[in-house]
């Protein structure tokens, strides 16, 4: 069974693994470019850019998220001592560092945390989670996502925003390209051409969907590790199943959701935009809230 410290060297090797597919998918999407435009310079510009990408994700990607998800801080004991002494007793009581805390000004309740390591990790809370969750709730939610933080897999899941958001524009730019490099070019090219402008299209198309598939293999158990720790670290599992109840019961989406960030949240910000047919299931970033609920409760009762 998965614990808080054998998922850390996993989630690491994740991290490396999804650095490495990326090198290799934008590599391959700068030599569909050189073969269809006929310009070898692609393959360089595409390994120069995909090593960039990869280093200012891993030092930069939890200041990026942190700015699209418009959190104010990081917040001082004067600004609110109620949530920062709660970060600070779980942080202690759970031997994690204290990670830095923000704020978005949002009435719809959620949380995430993000950032490389214990050093340089964030928690992020909106004042619409504080405003409906009591002291329990809060602790399990603050709790789960600590057990982010200890297990490391805010690393992994930080560094695909910006990879993911680099693929899909990537082949954006691919595809109107050749929009705009209109028929009679694509024509004089001949049937070679033509195959090559087809496979090029094809790889742009595919390119967002392998990003999401990518993420979505990191996204889901990854919730049900970090449901089940924080409740070891409250003692109190009802608190944190019942914060879930809350905050997916909640109407309205957070102002700043994006398909993008969604991962992070302990509960999905995207409410009523994500589909109920089984293939918007299949590329839902969370597990079913009734499931996380049910193990929760079990564990309370066992």
């Amino acid at each position: 069974m998965s614990t808080l410290y054998t998922q850390q060297d996993k989630n690491v090797r994740k991290t490396w693994l999804l650095m490495t597919l990326f090198l290799v998918l934008v590599i391959g999407i700068g030599w569909v470019f050189s073969q269809v435009y006929g310009d070898p310079s692609f393959v360089m510009i595409a390994v120069i850019f995909s090593l960039f990408m990869n280093i200012f994700s891993y030092w930069y990607s939890d200041k990026i998220v942190l700015a699209m998800s418009g959190a104010r801080g990081p917040i001082t004991k004067e600004d609110n001592m109620e949530l920062y002494r709660l970060v600070e007793n779980l942080s202690i009581a759970s031997g994690i560092k204290m990670p830095r805390v923000y704020i978005i000004d949002d009435q719809s309740p959620n949380a995430f945390a993000t950032g490389r390591n214990q050093e340089r990790a964030a928690i992020a809370v909106t004042t619409g989670l504080m405003r409906i969750l009591n002291k329990n709730e809060l602790e399990g939610v603050i709790a789960h996502e600590l057990s982010h933080i200890g297990n490391r897999d805010i690393l992994v899941s930080t560094i695909v925003v910006v990879l993911v958001g680099f693929v899909a524009l990537l082949s954006d730019f691919f595809l109107r390209a050749q929009f705009f490099r209109g028929r009679r070019e694509r024509e004089e090219g001949g049937q070679v051409q033509l195959i090559l402008t087809l496979v090029g299209i094809a790889l742009a198309i595919l390119a967002p969907v392998t990003a999401t598939l990518i993420q979505l293999a990191i996204s889901r158990k990854r919730e049900f590790l970090a449901d089940a720790t924080g409740a070891l670290m409250t003692r109190y599992p009802d608190g944190l199943a019942s914060a879930l109840e809350k905050i997916s019961s909640y109407p309205v989406s957070l102002r700043r959701a994006n398909k993008a960030t969604a991962h992070l949240y302990i509960v999905s910000p995207l409410k009523g935009k994500e589909g109920t047919s089984w293939l918007a299931k299949l590329f839902m970033t969370h597990p079913p809230i009734e499931e996380r609920i049910r193990a929760l409760r079990g564990l309370d009762a066992g």
